[in-house]
Protein backbone atom coordinates (compact mmCIF):
# COMPACT_ATOMS: atom_id res chain seq x y z
CA UNK A 1 0.00 0.00 0.00
CA UNK A 2 1.49 3.47 -0.71
CA UNK A 3 2.25 5.05 1.97
CA UNK A 4 0.21 8.10 1.22
CA UNK A 5 -2.72 6.00 0.51
CA UNK A 6 -2.30 4.70 4.58
CA UNK A 7 -1.13 8.22 5.88
CA UNK A 8 -4.99 9.22 4.19
CA UNK A 9 -6.65 6.05 6.03
CA UNK A 10 -5.38 6.66 8.95
CA UNK A 11 -6.01 10.65 9.11
CA UNK A 12 -9.87 9.77 7.58
CA UNK A 13 -10.67 7.12 9.89
CA UNK A 14 -8.41 6.38 12.84
CA UNK A 15 -10.17 8.46 15.45
CA UNK A 16 -13.70 7.34 15.09
CA UNK A 17 -11.87 3.27 15.00
CA UNK A 18 -10.70 4.70 17.91
CA UNK A 19 -14.16 6.01 19.31
CA UNK A 20 -15.62 2.88 18.29
CA UNK A 21 -12.79 0.49 19.87
CA UNK A 22 -13.18 2.82 23.01
CA UNK A 23 -17.09 1.43 23.31
CA UNK A 24 -16.28 -2.09 23.23
CA UNK A 25 -12.81 -3.24 24.86
CA UNK A 26 -12.22 -3.67 28.54
CA UNK A 27 -10.08 -0.45 28.93
CA UNK A 28 -8.29 2.35 26.52
CA UNK A 29 -5.63 0.30 26.21
CA UNK A 30 -6.52 -2.83 25.01
CA UNK A 31 -8.84 -0.04 22.60
CA UNK A 32 -6.03 1.47 21.18
CA UNK A 33 -3.98 -2.13 20.52
CA UNK A 34 -7.48 -3.05 18.09
CA UNK A 35 -6.88 -0.15 16.63
CA UNK A 36 -2.67 -0.37 15.91
CA UNK A 37 -3.63 -3.85 14.71
CA UNK A 38 -6.24 -2.91 12.40
CA UNK A 39 -4.10 -0.17 10.32
CA UNK A 40 -1.13 -3.01 10.63
CA UNK A 41 -3.08 -5.58 9.20
CA UNK A 42 -4.44 -2.65 6.67
CA UNK A 43 -0.08 -2.10 6.05
CA UNK A 44 0.26 -5.46 5.09
CA UNK A 45 -2.54 -6.13 2.92
CA UNK A 46 -2.47 -2.90 0.87
CA UNK A 47 -3.59 -4.05 -2.33
CA UNK A 48 -6.81 -5.88 -0.92
CA UNK A 49 -7.77 -2.79 0.98
CA UNK A 50 -11.09 -1.44 -0.76
CA UNK A 51 -10.77 2.30 -2.26
CA UNK A 52 -13.25 5.12 -1.18
CA UNK A 53 -16.08 4.55 1.15
CA UNK A 54 -15.55 0.93 1.00
CA UNK A 55 -12.31 0.88 2.51
CA UNK A 56 -14.10 2.62 5.70
CA UNK A 57 -16.21 -0.36 6.14
CA UNK A 58 -13.31 -2.98 5.59
CA UNK A 59 -11.33 -1.05 8.48
CA UNK A 60 -14.23 -1.40 10.47
CA UNK A 61 -14.77 -5.13 9.77
CA UNK A 62 -10.94 -5.53 10.30
CA UNK A 63 -11.05 -3.86 14.02
CA UNK A 64 -14.37 -5.98 14.80
CA UNK A 65 -12.53 -9.25 14.06
CA UNK A 66 -10.20 -8.07 16.21
CA UNK A 67 -11.88 -6.67 19.03
CA UNK A 68 -13.79 -10.23 19.00
CA UNK A 69 -10.17 -12.32 18.95
CA UNK A 70 -9.04 -9.84 21.76
CA UNK A 71 -12.27 -10.92 23.87
CA UNK A 72 -12.09 -14.81 23.18
CA UNK A 73 -8.34 -14.65 24.14
CA UNK A 74 -9.43 -12.60 27.69
CA UNK A 75 -12.25 -15.48 28.38
CA UNK A 76 -9.61 -18.19 27.48
CA UNK A 77 -7.15 -16.20 30.19
CA UNK A 78 -9.66 -15.91 32.67
CA UNK A 79 -11.01 -19.42 32.36
CA UNK A 80 -7.26 -20.37 32.70
CA UNK A 81 -6.47 -18.27 35.80
CA UNK A 82 -10.01 -19.36 37.28
CA UNK A 83 -8.75 -23.22 36.65
CA UNK A 84 -4.95 -22.83 38.11
CA UNK A 85 -6.49 -21.24 41.28
CA UNK A 86 -8.88 -23.80 41.92
CA UNK A 87 -5.48 -26.51 40.81
CA UNK A 88 -3.24 -24.58 43.27
CA UNK A 89 -5.83 -24.13 45.99
CA UNK A 90 -6.26 -28.35 45.78
CA UNK A 91 -2.61 -28.95 45.21
CA UNK A 92 -1.51 -26.89 48.52
CA UNK A 93 -4.27 -28.59 50.39
CA UNK A 94 -3.26 -31.94 49.45
CA UNK A 95 0.49 -31.68 50.10
CA UNK A 96 -0.54 -30.28 53.68
CA UNK A 97 -3.54 -32.23 54.79
CA UNK A 98 -4.14 -30.37 58.21
CA UNK A 99 -4.23 -26.88 59.21
CA UNK A 100 -2.00 -27.62 62.22
CA UNK A 101 0.55 -29.52 59.80
CA UNK A 102 0.00 -26.19 57.77
CA UNK A 103 0.86 -24.07 60.46
CA UNK A 104 3.50 -25.99 61.61
CA UNK A 105 5.45 -25.78 58.66
CA UNK A 106 5.10 -21.77 57.66
CA UNK A 107 6.17 -21.66 61.12
CA UNK A 108 9.06 -23.67 60.95
CA UNK A 109 10.07 -22.06 57.48
CA UNK A 110 9.35 -18.68 58.97
CA UNK A 111 12.12 -19.08 61.35
CA UNK A 112 14.69 -19.94 58.76
CA UNK A 113 17.44 -17.76 56.90
CA UNK A 114 15.53 -16.12 53.78
CA UNK A 115 18.08 -17.68 51.90
CA UNK A 116 17.14 -21.54 53.14
CA UNK A 117 13.49 -20.96 52.88
CA UNK A 118 13.75 -19.83 49.39
CA UNK A 119 15.65 -22.58 48.33
CA UNK A 120 13.66 -25.02 50.07
CA UNK A 121 10.35 -23.67 48.85
CA UNK A 122 11.63 -23.30 45.37
CA UNK A 123 12.38 -27.04 45.37
CA UNK A 124 9.95 -28.38 47.37
CA UNK A 125 6.77 -26.34 46.19
CA UNK A 126 7.73 -24.79 42.73
CA UNK A 127 9.29 -28.61 42.10
CA UNK A 128 12.43 -27.10 40.60
CA UNK A 129 15.27 -29.28 40.58
CA UNK A 130 18.46 -28.22 42.91
CA UNK A 131 20.02 -27.24 39.23
CA UNK A 132 17.24 -24.98 38.27
CA UNK A 133 16.95 -23.76 42.07
CA UNK A 134 20.47 -22.50 41.42
CA UNK A 135 20.04 -20.78 38.43
CA UNK A 136 16.77 -19.00 39.65
CA UNK A 137 19.00 -18.26 42.57
CA UNK A 138 22.24 -17.02 40.40
CA UNK A 139 24.68 -19.57 41.90
CA UNK A 140 26.10 -22.36 40.57
CA UNK A 141 24.01 -26.14 41.07
CA UNK A 142 27.15 -27.52 43.20
CA UNK A 143 26.43 -24.70 45.55
CA UNK A 144 22.52 -25.61 45.17
CA UNK A 145 23.36 -28.92 46.64
CA UNK A 146 25.59 -28.03 49.15
CA UNK A 147 23.21 -24.77 50.71
CA UNK A 148 20.17 -27.86 49.97
CA UNK A 149 21.97 -29.90 52.39
CA UNK A 150 22.94 -27.66 54.87
CA UNK A 151 18.93 -26.11 54.58
CA UNK A 152 17.04 -29.47 54.86
CA UNK A 153 19.38 -30.09 57.98
CA UNK A 154 18.38 -26.69 59.18
CA UNK A 155 14.51 -27.26 58.51
CA UNK A 156 14.24 -31.09 60.46
CA UNK A 157 16.22 -29.36 63.51
CA UNK A 158 13.89 -26.18 63.33
CA UNK A 159 10.86 -28.91 63.12
CA UNK A 160 11.73 -30.97 65.71
CA UNK A 161 12.55 -28.39 67.81
CA UNK A 162 8.96 -26.84 66.63
CA UNK A 163 6.90 -30.43 67.31
CA UNK A 164 9.09 -30.71 70.93
CA UNK A 165 7.71 -27.54 71.97
CA UNK A 166 4.03 -28.33 70.49
CA UNK A 167 4.35 -31.58 72.41
CA UNK A 168 5.29 -30.32 75.41
CA UNK A 169 2.45 -27.37 75.62
CA UNK A 170 -0.01 -30.47 74.26
CA UNK A 171 1.22 -33.04 77.27
CA UNK A 172 0.76 -30.13 79.52
CA UNK A 173 -3.00 -28.80 78.76
CA UNK A 174 -3.83 -32.67 78.90
CA UNK A 175 -2.29 -32.67 82.75
CA UNK A 176 -4.46 -29.59 83.66
CA UNK A 177 -7.43 -31.86 82.32
CA UNK A 178 -6.75 -35.03 84.32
Amino acid sequence: MAEVRFRRLYKENGKDLLAYALRRAQDPEDAADVVAETFLVAWRRGPEVPHGAAARLWLFGVARRILSNQQRAERRRAKLAERLRVDLATEFEHRLESEGERDGLRATLERLDPDDRELLTLIAWEELTPAQAARVLGISAVAARSRLLRARRRFRAELAALESTGDKRQSGSEDEEG
